[in-house]
């Protein structure tokens, strides 16, 4: 494993755990968003929790917590 993979595994997990992406660029030490962007590949879990807002009107409507 070199240092490079370990640092994407590292933005990845923080990504899973809800931190925000702008923390994870400073502990990376990068000056762009843009390279955090790239180190931190969205794992499918994260992309599945995602809901849209329409999503959120209908639990509204349904008289339910859009969190859950």
């Amino acid at each position: 494993m070199t240092p490079h993979t370990l640092r994407h595994s590292f933005a990845t997990h923080l990504l899973e755990q809800d931190v925000d992406i702008r923390v994870i660029q400073v502990l990376l030490g990068h000056s762009k968003l843009g390279t955090t962007a790239l180190y931190a590949r969205v794992a499918t879990k994260t992309i599945r929790a995602v809901t849209g807002p329409l999503e959120h009107l209908k639990l509204l409507m349904e008289g339910e917590s859009p969190g859950g």
